[in-house]
């Protein structure tokens, strides 16, 4: 918990310094990162150029309050959670500020047990929220990316390459004569191949560089950001051999590479769609080339 703790980040937003070093420091002595800001403009600053885990905001503050910065980080930053601190005299409830966006609500002056509790609560339950959003995007026989995953993955992948200006190839990849393999050997062993090709997948490609994803059935996915079309072509090109030493029966690959590379007069969503069926084409290509293949389209 502890090492967990000092990986989150807390924005504190106090226009009073005093409170806001006192909070600071409070904070710090729970073992999380704390970073201060005066008002809602120069913490929507530091969460410009800073990612941050939880906002620990006053209400009133000059320039702008806690309930506007609260609506800006809603649009703006919506991974980030808020939690609300008030004084008695003002008028903010609960009810108003949990329906604004917040998760949590404190009064002033506040209470380090009080605080320390609901610090964890929230941090715990960004926790949970995360694992479970890791869990809805992993394919769960083989533990790569599923489809879901690789939806999101390929328009963000695309884009980044586009502003950047680098290259990005995707590699379809269908297992041959899989059917027949399953009906003869049967489910488990089935996915045993499944897992297999995952395993060769992860171990071909370039740790913390290129996605791997089992779009569904026998169909798996490879996101190559940064390669050329050679580099690409020697990654699958592993793939295709390394499965055929596993020696599962009769089975193949067959392999549809592609550059991807926007088309600035085409709408985002329909360009995306064109490279993934140029893709799906590529590997159904290679099926009809005889199987066990790599087609490269550039």
């Amino acid at each position: 918990m502890e090492e967990q703790k000092g990986s989150v980040v807390i924005l504190v937003v106090d226009d009073d310094e005093l409170v806001r070093m006192t909070l600071s420091v409070l904070v710090s002595s729970l073992g999380y990162h704390c970073l201060v800001a005066g008002d809602g403009v120069e913490a929507l600053a530091v969460l410009k150029s800073t990612s941050v885990d939880l906002v620990l905001t006053d209400v009133v503050m000059p320039g702008m309050g806690g309930l506007e910065l609260l609506e800006n980080i809603r649009v703006l930053y919506k991974d980030t959670d808020v939690i609300v601190s008030t004084g008695y005299h003002e008028k903010a409830s609960y009810a108003a500020v949990i329906k604004a966006g917040a998760i949590d609500f404190i009064k002033k002056p506040i209470d380090q047990a009080e605080l320390e509790a609901k610090l964890a609560r929230a941090v715990r339950e960004r926790c949970m929220m995360r694992e479970l959003e890791r869990l809805s995007k992993q394919d769960s026989v083989t533990g790569v990316l599923n489809r879901r995953a690789f939806d999101e993955h390929f328009s963000i992948e695309v884009e980044r390459a586009f502003r950047q200006n680098y290259s990005l190839m995707l590699a379809v990849i269908d297992i041959d004569n899989f059917k027949e393999y399953n009906d003869k050997h049967g489910h488990q062993q089935g996915d045993d191949v499944l897992i297999c090709l995952a395993e060769i997948m992860q171990e071909c490609t370039r740790e913390s560089v290129d996605l791997c994803f089992r779009l569904g059935g026998d169909e798996f996915a490879v996101l190559l950001p940064q390669a050329t079309a050679n580099q690409g072509t020697e990654i699958v090109q592993r793939i295709l051999l390394s499965f055929i030493e596993r020696n599962f029966g009769s089975t193949s690959l067959s392999i549809g590479l592609i550059t991807c590379k926007r088309d600035k007069n085409r709408v985002r969503e329909d360009d995306e769609k064109m490279m993934k069926e140029r893709a799906d084409q590529a590997m159904y290509d290679a099926k009809k080339s005889g199987k066990n293949c790599v087609i490269t389209r550039i």
